[in-house]
């Protein structure tokens, strides 16, 4: 009897200090904590990629902080918005590239983003290009990676998938024995990419296959400058053929929120339920194909995009990727490295494709903007510009708050951001506020709680 209390007790110990820890990764002094251990590991740890893994790996272990907000009916009335189809918390996601292989799904969910989208995945694993890959220009804001899709391959990132919805499903009831903390309903998206020695065709329609069972929706990276002829798919003819065969690809498997089988995991461990036979809740056509397209292609080259995505209906695009362009007011010391630049200087000639991609295709698709978002005002930029959702990801390499503190100041009536359209944020927008202008304690948090403080 003695044991069986003391083992409660130190049960119930434990469970306390889990709710401590997730309580106190929630205020402001777990966020300044986080923010001068982020300074001083920039100090210590000077290799870009190490720094990279270790900010994944601290990520996974649920060292970054807990938005505290989830739960607040007044920020959720002011954020939710309606895309391609699928509810999102909040307009503002954390772009690929970050958690490439898909291993810190939840506690990035739980630090605000409204979605996360995982990759660049291969169909097969691959080590990607030699190192060094990576290289900061602090004096700039920017981030050079020649990565190459370094990936773990489908089958593993795909595995993952599978644990994370089991134990939602576990959460949710589906499966018996919720965890006390569930993981958050944030939506995952997956960027696909093809192999270097790979055909284009059959890997991303693998891709597309694998995946389709479990993300909310998939993402076509034709856009890396780091994959040898990557970019050529860009073409009219090239992506045309390509995205055909990927929606065909999605159309052959049953889609979204998987869940066991009645009766396939009775008894069964997590581990077990993860490789147990899944059944979609969804029909087909299954998750919405998006592409990702450069912020350098010529007017033309975007056009033939543009008439391509209408012309099949492809659900959505990403502007924009990495670009190869070099700005002379660049300072780093290694802004003369080969591969894609993104951070502050991406901003402006991504957002100038987006406001263009908008035009081309008369704001019949949804756009992600993405490039260069390190602020709020950046952000309304973005959707100014004609986005629908934002991403941010190299701001996460100098504040680990994400971006400024306050709300954006709101524009004249005749005021609009550069290279964007001057008409105001219209109510039909999907992120335009919901039946209710939100409090004066939401509008301080209206993209993301990374804008006031919070974040990974």
């Amino acid at each position: 009897m003695r044991v069986l209390s003391a083992l409660a007790g130190c049960v119930g110990g434990l469970s306390a200090y889990h709710y401590l820890v997730q309580d106190l990764r929630a205020t402001a002094p777990f966020h300044a904590l986080t923010e001068r251990a982020l300074a001083l590991l920039r100090a210590v740890v000077t290799d870009a990629e190490a720094a990279h893994h270790l900010g994944v790996a601290a990520a996974a272990a649920g060292l970054c902080p807990v938005d505290g907000g989830l739960d607040d009916p007044d920020r959720a009335v002011a954020l939710r918005c309606e895309v391609f189809g699928l509810p999102f918390r909040s307009p503002v996601g954390l772009a690929a590239g970050f958690d490439k292989q898909g291993e810190a799904m939840a506690p990035l969910l739980r630090a605000g983003f409204g979605f996360v989208e995982v990759g660049t995945v291969t169909p097969l694993p691959q080590p990607g290009n030699p190192q060094p890959r990576m290289f900061r220009l602090e004096e700039d804001a920017a981030v050079i990676n020649r990565y190459g899709f370094n990936s773990d391959g489908a089958d593993a990132v795909a595995a993952r998938l599978r644990v994370f919805w089991l134990q939602l499903a576990r959460a949710t009831g589906a499966v018996p024995g919720a965890p006390a903390r569930p993981p958050p309903r944030g939506l995952v998206g997956v960027n696909i990419g093809k192999n270097k020695e790979g055909d284009a065709v059959a890997d991303y329609t693998a891709g597309a296959r694998r995946f389709a069972p479990f993300a909310d929706y998939i993402t076509v990276n034709v856009s890396s400058p780091n994959t040898p002829g990557l970019r050529a798919l860009q073409g009219r003819a090239q992506l045309a053929a390509l995205l055909r065969a990927v929606q065909a690809a999605r159309a052959e498997v049953p889609w979204g929120a998987p869940e066991p089988a009645p009766g396939a995991t009775e008894g069964m461990s997590l581990e077990g339920r993860a490789a147990a036979p899944l059944v979609a809740r969804r029909p087909p056509p299954g998750p919405p194909i998006l592409v990702k397209v450069s912020p350098d292609m010529t007017p033309e080259d975007l056009a033939d995009v543009a008439a391509v995505v209408l012309e099949l209906r492809v659900d959505g695009v990403i502007v924009s990727n990495t670009t190869v362009a070099r700005p002379p007011t660049l300072r780093g010391a290694a802004a003369g490295e080969a591969g894609g630049l993104s951070g502050a200087p991406l901003f402006e000639p991504s957002t100038r494709v987006l406001a263009q991609l908008h035009q081309l295709t008369g704001g019949r698709v949804p756009l992600i903007g993405a490039g260069g978002v390190a602020s709020a005002e950046q952000a309304y930029a973005k959707i100014r510009a004609g986005a629908s959702l934002v991403q941010l990801y190299s701001a996460l390499a100098y504040q680990s708050k994400c971006a400024r503190r306050g709300r954006p100041r709101a524009p004249d009536a005749n005021e609009h951001p550069p290279h964007t359209h001057p008409a105001p944020l219209r109510r039909s927008h999907p992120c335009a506020p919901h039946q209710r202008r939100p409090s004066a304690a939401a509008e301080e948090r209206w993209l993301h709680p990374c804008f006031a403080g919070g974040g990974p």
